[in-house]
């Protein structure tokens, strides 16, 4: 399992767990709001029997200051009384400043009748009037506040992740620029040892041939060394012809890979100068080039076919490999992502923040089939 998988895990697991809380919170609220609503429900029926009897009795005394103190002890619940004619004959807990425009009323009116069935005061055996309400203000913010709080805690998430994020990006790039300058660093000493022993070689030995291989493979490892040691700093880009680049690196890849798998170069013009940092723009080609030859299995095709407009330069890298699925278009270039059983799954990361941070340029899948290949393009500025 690779770096990358096991970081999508914890980011699931993460997820999961915000969700389950998230829903746990929604419904133990709703819990509440029901018990709550039922509370009301009640309330409002004991209210309408207190309207009845104090209508329909003579009571006096200690009796009707109870049944008043239960109509008058609804300070909550939004209430509206209407006759048998629709005429409205009180109403309480609403809007003390709209409560007087019909308009106001009629709107409450609709959204207690669509709310909750009326409840029947009985007035005589003849005539009733119809009570209805709607949720308290205390119920209606219980009722949303839970979305209220989730937003809060997700947005709280949201700004801690970016910010912790930001912070271990920053750190890991201080670790990655201090290593690889310590790894230049390092190879420094062996490198000019061993272009001693080159030159050493060169006056010993009458077949220059195998020197010459050796030599060429030296001279590499000095610029892996020198590209080391640009990451971090700002590189100079300077005008080079993008295609001799090209075909300096391709002529190199060419006698180290398998003869099996066959390189061209398509271009419509001899010269296009762009300004490149060569020895990190050659990395770039490289990397793409062999994460294409490992997708080959046996015979296969790499082209590589250079678009020449007038403020931008295309390069698709075609491939006949076996292709990459849409889904994983994006992770590909993400640190720690790698299907092979070695490596540390930083190729094309190094390449996208070369191409897109060194150079101001873009990388991306421009296609992929399953089976037939892939094509990742790179958009530089002139």
């Amino acid at each position: 399992m690779n770096i990358y998988t096991k970081k999508n895990r914890w980011k699931y697991f993460l997820f999961i767990a915000a969700a389950s809380i998230g829903i746990g919170s929604l419904w133990y609220t709703n819990v509440l709001v029901n018990k709550l609503a039922y509370e009301e429900h009640k309330k409002v029926e004991l209210w309408a029997k207190a309207t009845s009897l104090i209508i329909n009795s003579d009571l006096t005394g200690a009796g009707l200051e109870f049944l008043l103190s239960v109509i008058q002890n609804n300070e909550t619940v939004p209430v509206i009384v209407l006759d048998k004619n629709n005429n409205i004959l009180e109403k309480r807990n609403l809007d003390s400043v709209k409560m007087n425009s019909p308009v106001y009323l009629k709107h409450k009116l609709a959204e207690m009748m669509k709310e909750n069935p009326p409840i029947e005061i009985p007035i005589s055996d003849k005539e009733k009037q119809y009570l209805y309400y709607s949720r308290s203000i205390i119920l209606t913010k219980l009722l949303y506040y839970p979305f209220i709080q989730l937003g809060i805690i997700l947005l709280f998430i949201l700004i801690a992740y970016f910010a912790f994020d930001a912070s271990r990006r920053a750190e890991q790039n201080q670790v990655w620029v201090g290593l690889t300058k310590e790894t230049a660093h390092q190879l420094g000493t062996p490198i000019s040892s061993l272009m001693a022993w080159v030159e050493i070689l060169k006056l010993k030995m009458e077949d220059n041939s195998y020197v010459i291989e050796f030599e060429k493979d030296v001279k590499r490892l000095n610029k892996i060394a020198e590209r080391f040691s640009k990451i971090g700093s700002k590189p100079v880009l300077l005008p080079f012809n993008l295609n001799e680049v090209l075909r300096n690196t391709i002529s190199y890849l060419k006698t180290r890979s398998s003869n099996k798998i066959s390189f061209n170069i398509i271009s419509e013009n001899e010269e296009i100068i762009v300004p490149l940092n060569q020895p990190l723009f050659e990395w770039v080609i490289e990397n793409i080039c062999k994460n294409a030859m490992d997708a080959i299995e046996g015979n296969g095709v790499i082209n590589i076919y250079i678009i020449n407009e007038l403020h931008s330069v295309f390069i698709d890298f075609q491939d006949t490999g076996k292709g990459i699925l849409k889904s994983k278009y994006k992770t590909i270039f993400k640190p720690g992502y790698t299907t092979k059983e070695r490596g540390w799954g930083l190729g094309l990361s190094l390449t996208k923040r070369i191409v897109e941070e060194y150079h101001n340029g873009k990388i991306f899948v421009s296609s992929s089939e399953i089976g037939k290949g892939t094509t990742i393009r790179i958009i530089l500025k002139k």
